[in-house]
């Protein structure tokens, strides 16, 4: 009897329900990001909407370094303030 072959690495792709709920969102929330381009990158492989995984795991930490809560360098709190300036009549 031969030995069953398992495979030692993950999938490098997920379709869209895997995917949506890889990110832990919905489906729906995915097609639309899709359609509107705001999401993380995409492409089709015959016809069905795939994503690489490395994609999505590079958009996250974009999309957490776009967010002031997690990235101190845009905390408005930890800026210096502005000086005014004076209004001339």
């Amino acid at each position: 009897m031969r030995d069953q072959v398992t495979p030692t690495h993950e999938a490098a792709f997920l379709n869209l329900p895997k995917a949506a709920q890889y990110l832990g969102i919905s489906p729906n929330t995915l097609y639309v990001w899709r359609h509107r381009r705001q999401g993380p990158p995409s492409f089709r492989m015959g016809s069905r909407v795939m994503y690489r995984i490395s994609a999505l795991n590079e958009w996250v930490i974009a999309q957490e370094q776009a967010d002031s809560c997690a990235n101190a360098a845009l905390n408005p709190l930890g800026q210096k303030p502005e000086k005014r300036t004076q209004r001339t009549r």
